[in-house]
C-alpha cells in the first residue's frame, strides 16, 4: 500500500519513520512519500498562501501549489516492487482532505482505507485550500475530507498522523499478533475490555479473579461484559447505533446491571 502526504511542514511528519508504521516502511510492507509543499511554487518566496476573496480573516492557500503537487504524485512511479503507483491503479487514487467539515473518521472508515493500494494526504493549513482545487481534484481523485472530530487543529498534520497510523496497522503483517487487532476499541462497535499484567496485587489492588481462573469461558464472558459496562458508561451512542440482535440475553443482562436503558 503505498501513502503520499502534502504539506508545508514535512518535518512534522517524521513520527511515520517510528515504531511499527517506520518498521514496516523499511520492510517494504508499505510505501511512505512526504512531499513539500513549498517546492511546488514558482516565485522565489515559495509563496503558497494568499488573502481571501471577499474578505475576512486568515489566508487561503493558492490553488496552483496543489494542483502541481497533486499533478506530480500522480506520475510517481513506486519505489517498492508490488507497491502500486498513484495514478495506475485499477481505480483513481483516493485523496483524503483533513477539514472540521468532513465526515468524522471511524475504525469501520480505517479498515476500507485499508483496502485501498493509494492514498494521498493534503494538509491543509490557514483558513484551507481552495475550494476549486477539490473541484478540479475529483476529476482525478476520489476526494475524501474526514475530520477526527468536532474540534479545529492548526492544520491537518495532526489529523493524517492519526489516519496513517489506524489505516497502517490493518495492513497484513504491520502488527505482529493479528489477533490483537480483532479485540480493540470499535472492532465490533464496542469499547475495548480493560487489560492486567503481573503481578497479580500490585500496590493492594488485585487483578480481577476470573482472569485467574483458567476458564477460557468465564473469561471471555467478564470481557463481553467489561466491553457492554464500558461503553453503556462512556459511549452509549454506540450501544444506540448498535444491530440489537448482535445481543444475546446475557449481553442484555449485562446492560441492565449497567444501568443502561435502551
Amino acid at each position: 500500500m503505498r501513502f503520499d502526504v502534502i504539506s508545508i511542514f514535512p518535518d512534522y511528519l517524521a513520527p511515520l519513520e517510528l515504531s511499527l508504521i517506520g518498521k514496516a516502511h523499511q520492510e517494504g510492507l508499505l510505501e511512505l512519500a512526504v512531499h513539500d509543499l513549498r517546492d511546488f511554487t514558482t516565485d522565489r518566496h515559495r509563496t503558497v498562501d494568499d488573502t481571501p476573496y471577499g474578505g475576512g480573516a486568515g489566508m487561503v492557500m493558492k490553488p496552483e501549489p496543489w494542483a502541481q503537487a497533486l499533478e506530480t504524485v500522480l506520475n510517481l512511479p513506486a519505489r517498492t516492487p508490488g507497491i502500486a503507483e498513484a495514478g495506475n491503479a485499477a481505480e483513481p487514487p483516493v485523496l483524503i482532505v483533513p477539514s472540521p467539515a468532513g465526515e468524522v473518521f471511524h475504525q469501520s472508515i480505517a479498515q476500507e482505507l485499508s483496502q485501498e493500494p493509494s492514498l494521498v494526504f493534503a494538509c491543509g493549513r490557514y483558513e484551507g485550500i481552495d475550494e476549486r482545487v477539490l473541484d478540479w481534484a475529483s476529476e482525478r481523485f476520489r476526494v475524501r475530507p474526514l475530520s477526527l472530530g468536532d474540534y479545529v487543529l492548526n492544520g491537518g498534520e495532526v489529523a493524517v498522523l492519526a489516519m496513517v497510523e489506524a489505516i497502517a496497522r490493518l495492513i497484513p503483517g504491520v502488527v505482529g499478533n493479528p489477533a490483537s487487532l480483532v479485540e480493540e476499541s470499535h472492532q465490533d462497535g464496542l469499547l475495548e475490555y480493560p487489560v492486567y499484567t503481573k503481578p497479580a496485587v500490585w500496590r493492594g489492588r488485585e487483578i480481577p479473579e476470573t482472569l485467574l481462573s483458567g476458564h477460557h469461558t468465564r473469561i471471555a464472558r467478564f470481557r463481553r461484559d467489561e466491553q457492554l459496562r464500558r461503553t453503556a458508561e462512556r459511549r452509549p451512542e454506540l450501544l444506540a447505533v448498535m444491530d440489537q440482535e448482535a445481543l444475546d440475553r446475557a449481553d442484555l443482562e449485562a446492560l441492565r446491571e449497567a444501568g443502561y436503558e435502551q
